[in-house]
């Protein structure tokens, strides 16, 4: 059910947001009191049968649509309870964080750790990206667990009771926390200046940023992981997460991408951007039901192919530019 619209629709939402937040609150720590595989399958089961019928599926759907032209319907559908059992098990296992990190050795499985090895002897600042794959607080983990020392930049989430909750179970994985906003921005560039490292998830949607292809198609991206690279001629290492089962993760640390050095700062911007969207697009194909597809990448009123007003404004700027270079 919708909330109401204007002032009473504002004082409805006051009163539901600490209701929301608490009512997750309350499935969390019931999830922490029951053994972990038991929480992470019973809720997976339900999540595989309750989640393809909930509205936000249609995002999902539509997203899968424009990602994978031709997709069977029956795949299509795999995809998406796969997707809310995947979904499922990473929040239950934020309930457990704790348990995970003290059995990490036998729990996660490390491929490339000697690219982070090299991020922490090589005495210059570094970014890490990843995406909203399997349980990606994995990436964070395994960081811990080869010596380096990180600082997580995140998205806080929009119910604050909730956001404050999961930040307290996050805090055990050992990483430092940078929120996304103005003063997020000055503690990103203390930490890059002193030569330290960074965790980025680079897959969400933007409303701002620059038009950069994924899958095929023009999506608004944030251009701050290119922007600092470029500025601190640092290494930019792709990791991300496979779930094996049983509460058991790989986690594979890939080469640092080549930065690109033309001299036109924006069109250097533009493709180490391409390059990270590139990697995030192998890793999901491989994958697709470990990714998070319930955002909306793509701008709404984008199909087949179009691009929604943001996307056509900055287009727009870059062909005028072009035009006048």
């Amino acid at each position: 059910m919708a909330a109401p619209r204007g002032p009473i629709g504002r004082w409805w939402l006051r009163i539901l947001r600490p209701i929301r937040g608490w009512g997750m609150i309350g499935l969390m720590e019931l999830m922490r009191a029951l053994p972990m595989r038991t929480a992470t399958n019973g809720v997976a089961a339900i999540a595989r049968r309750l989640g393809p019928r909930m509205g936000a599926s249609r995002i999902a759907r539509r997203n899968l649509d424009r990602a994978f032209p031709g997709l069977a319907r029956a795949e299509r559908e795999r995809i998406v309870a796969e997707m809310w059992d995947d979904l499922s098990r990473t929040v239950c296992e934020y309930a457990h964080l704790k348990t995970i990190v003290d059995d990490a050795a036998n729990r996660v499985e490390i491929v490339g750790g000697e690219h982070l090895d090299a991020l922490r002897e090589d005495g210059k600042p570094g970014i890490i990206f990843s995406a909203h794959l399997a349980s990606w607080e994995m990436v964070t983990l395994a960081a811990r667990m080869r010596g380096l020392p990180v600082n997580v930049v995140y998205r806080n989430a929009n119910n604050l009771l909730l956001d404050e909750y999961i930040r307290k179970l996050q805090s055990v994985s050992g990483a430092a926390l940078i929120r996304k906003g103005v003063r997020g921005a000055r503690r990103l560039l203390q930490v890059m200046q002193s030569g330290g490292h960074v965790i980025m998830l680079v897959d969400q949607k933007m409303n701002e940023g620059i038009a950069v292809p994924f899958f095929g198609r023009q999506a608004m991206t944030a251009p701050a992981l290119a922007q600092l690279a470029l500025r601190y001629e640092c290494p930019v290492v792709p990791v991300h997460v496979e779930r094996l089962g049983d509460t058991r993760f790989r986690v594979i640390c890939e080469p640092p991408l080549a930065l690109p050095k033309t001299g036109d700062r924006d069109a250097d911007v533009l493709a180490l951007m391409t390059a990270v969207n590139r990697r995030m697009e192998v890793w999901i194909r491989a994958r697709p039901e470990h990714w998070l597809w319930l955002h909306r990448r793509w701008p709404k009123d984008e199909d087949g192919g179009g691009a929604g007003p943001m996307l056509r404004q900055a287009q727009d700027e870059a062909n005028n530019k072009q035009s006048s270079s």
